[in-house]
C-alpha cells in the first residue's frame, strides 16, 4: 500500500484553484471546486500532455493541447479526442492539511 503525500494546507488551495503535486512518482493535478478537493494525473490520455495548463471551469478541465476535456471528480472523458478516462487519485484533508497516494497498484 503506498503513503499518504502531503500536498499543501487547505488554505494554499482556494475554491476555483489547482495545484500539481508529485505523488508517489506521479504528477497529479488537483482542484479545489466549490470547496471540495479532486485529484487526477495529470496527462491527458490523448496525447500524454499535462491538463494542469488547460482552461478549468465547473468540474471540466480542458487540455490545452487538442481540447479533450475530462471531469475532475471521476476522470472520466466529456469531450475527444481522447476516450480513455485519466486516473483518479484519493484525497483526504487532516488537521487543515490536503494528503493524496497513488492506490493504483493497491
Amino acid at each position: 500500500m503506498s503513503e499518504w503525500t502531503r500536498i499543501c494546507a487547505t488554505n494554499e488551495l482556494l475554491p476555483g484553484e489547482r495545484r500539481v503535486a508529485e505523488v508517489d512518482g506521479v504528477m497529479v493535478a488537483l482542484f479545489n471546486v466549490d470547496g471540495d478537493i479532486h485529484a487526477i494525473e495529470d496527462v491527458c490520455t490523448h496525447d500524454g500532455g499535462e491538463l494542469n495548463g488547460g482552461p478549468f471551469s465547473g468540474f471540466v478541465v480542458e487540455c490545452p493541447r487538442h481540447g479533450a476535456r475530462f471531469d475532475v471528480r471521476t476522470g472520466e472523458v466529456l469531450c475527444g479526442p481522447a476516450y480513455s478516462p485519466v486516473s483518479r487519485f484519493p484525497v483526504r484533508i487532516d488537521s487543515g492539511v490536503i494528503w493524496s497516494r497513488d492506490d493504483r497498484w493497491d
